[in-house]
């Protein structure tokens, strides 16, 4: 068989001679050239409000730039770690430029986040400058005592003050960020990089059951996870985005550069509450914004009176559980259209999209919540999302029915994680990123999570979806929140344990939630306990299961 059915060209072809790669036809692909283009075109057009600041695009862009000099003359380069810890606020928007403009990489933390953790991560991902939001300066202060005294390390602080808000906290470093920028060029000459491959961002997984993991980004994955962005939502030029998602959290789903590549509007908020939200929408005409399922859920059960004079089609990304019923119809009687995304830190945020189809609209809201509920296919620009069999890496039949893992290929995807080869090597075996989750494939090619490989229940040698109990239980008027585990059991080896936060106000019984599940599940599948009061959440908003496994213990069952 000759090279070329196999796709090679000899090197002599009339295609290949002559036609490499030049400077002139070939550069590397990063985000940070967005802002470029956008102070370019739109010099003048707003970029960042926050409180009363108004700062445009050619601001922005020289800002940035001012932080790349002033961390270059401070020594940062190649592959140097740049630390942030930093609310939705410009110094963070400024940094996801600034600092992979001067070549080192970018390390949001997590701001809920205890001092020891915080420590760990500074100390495994050897940042050598922290840049921190005076809010958070205990935290900070500790956790910079701990890395001194268990590692030797200290890195340069700089304090980030803010002056639109009375923000209480001790200046640890012996300059602000304000004060560090002025040591900088605004004309720094940005160096490109020379490989699209170059780390661009570093990000910690939770680390709910040892170290956290870090997550190494690519110029290259960065920019095609903020294009992507952009084809999901047809996202027009100069959208105003609401940053409701905690910028640290995947680097915003790559939403800063996403907005500069549309020329957009960040609109800045240091803390997630319903009446700031709504008033923000409302002041300056929001077109977008993303957020976890609980704050979405604030939205939808904050006061009517919060809600007056909305405007509608807001745009909503929502990702993490599927959304229920509930949250479907909340958001559409307050107007808001919502877009269901899937992805985990591994991935860049987001990499796979509930796309809906316009005959969906003509279904029942039941309907419409089943098919929205699934996680979907791969994003534009990822090359593949499938579920397969762990074992044999084939990939399950599409029928809705036959549980596998759902996996991914393509430019969204980590370059690995950071001195942990094992890890790795172990996430990217057979050619695949493994995301843990179990899921489903149906015939139309969509894919439907069904659990955790560590949240399934057995119970009698049955298979129960905890998401499966849990979105019947969040159509319940009284629900707020709910989480599904597993309780062992003498008889059983396992039953469902459901743990509510209720709605404020409402009143609900255990029994009137079993026999709520009862017109709904199979026998198996209701649950045998019920515990009632506020869910342990992690800094980003996920209900932490493994917190709740510890407490079935003293959850007494229900006669079902």
């Amino acid at each position: 068989m000759s090279a070329t059915s196999h796709g090679h060209l000899p090197a002599d072809h009339i295609y290949v001679r002559g036609l490499g790669a030049n400077p002139a036809n070939c550069v590397a692909m990063s985000p940070i050239g967005f802002i470029e283009r956008a102070a370019l075109v739109y010099p003048n057009k707003l970029a960042v409000i926050h409180g009363s600041l108004r700062q445009t695009w050619a601001q922005t862009y020289a800002r940035a730039r001012q932080l790349a000099s002033a961390l270059h003359r401070h020594g940062i380069g190649l592959g140097d770690t740049v630390a942030v810890m930093l609310p939705n606020t410009p110094p963070m928007v400024e940094a996801h430029f600034g600092v992979p403009m001067s070549g080192a990489v970018l390390n949001s933390l997590n701001t809920r986040l205890d001092a020891p953790a915080i420590a760990f991560m500074l100390n495994h991902g050897e940042a050598k400058v922290v840049i921190t939001d005076i809010e958070f300066s205990p935290v900070m202060k500790e956790a910079l005592a701990i890395l001194k005294r268990d590692h030797g390390r200290t890195p340069t602080v700089i304090d980030a003050l803010d002056a639109e808000f009375d923000v209480p906290g001790e200046q640890l470093g012996s300059q602000t960020y304000d004060g560090f920028l002025a040591g900088g060029d605004h004309n720094f000459m940005v160096q490109m990089p020379a490989d699209e491959w170059q780390s661009i961002c570093l990000n910690y997984t939770s680390g709910t059951t040892g170290d956290p993991k870090g997550v190494v980004y690519s110029h290259r994955g960065a920019a095609t996870n903020a294009i992507s962005n952009i084809l999901e939502w047809d996202m027009p030029k100069h959208p105003v985005y609401l940053w409701t998602l905690p910028m640290f959290h995947c680097n915003g789903w790559c939403f800063p550069w996403t907005i500069a590549a549309r020329a957009g509007i960040n609109v800045c908020l240091r803390k997630v509450e319903a009446k700031m939200i709504f008033d923000l929408i409302r002041e300056h005409g929001v077109t977008h914004y993303c957020a976890a399922p609980i704050v979405h859920n604030l939205l939808i059960n904050a006061p009517a009176e919060m809600k007056v004079g909305l405007p509608s089609g807001v745009k909503a990304m929502v990702a993490g559980a599927a959304p229920p019923a509930a949250m479907i119809e909340g958001m559409e009687q307050m107007g808001f259209e919502i877009t269901h995304v899937y992805g985990l830190t591994e991935v860049y945020g987001p990499a796979a999209v509930c796309v809906k189809h316009e005959e969906w609209n003509d279904l029942d809201i039941s309907e419409r919540a089943r098919l929205n509920a699934r996680q979907g296919v791969r994003y534009h620009l990822q090359q593949a999302v499938s579920v397969l069999d762990p074992e044999t890496m084939q990939p399950v039949p599409a029928d809705g029915e036959t549980m596998g893992e759902i996996m991914f290929r393509g430019n969204i995807t980590m370059k690995g994680y950071l001195k942990n080869e094992r890890a790795t090597q172990a996430a990217f075996a057979g050619g695949w990123f493994h995301s843990g989750d179990l899921a489903v494939m149906y015939p139309d090619g969509y894919v439907k999570i069904k659990d955790r490989s560590k949240d399934i229940i057995i119970s009698g040698g049955e298979n129960i979806s905890s998401i499966e109990v849990e979105d019947i239980l969040y159509r319940h008027p009284a629900v707020m929140a709910v989480a599904v585990v597993a309780k062992p059991d003498a008889k059983w080896g396992e039953t469902p344990c459901a743990f509510i936060e209720t709605k404020p106000g409402a009143q609900v019984t255990a029994q009137e939630i079993v026999e709520f599940c009862k017109q709904r599940l199979a026998g198996f599948k209701i649950p045998r306990s019920v515990v009632f009061g506020e869910l342990p959440k992690t800094s980003t908003g996920k209900i932490q299961k493994f917190e709740l496994r510890k407490r079935t213990g003293s959850a007494e069952a229900i006669d079902v």
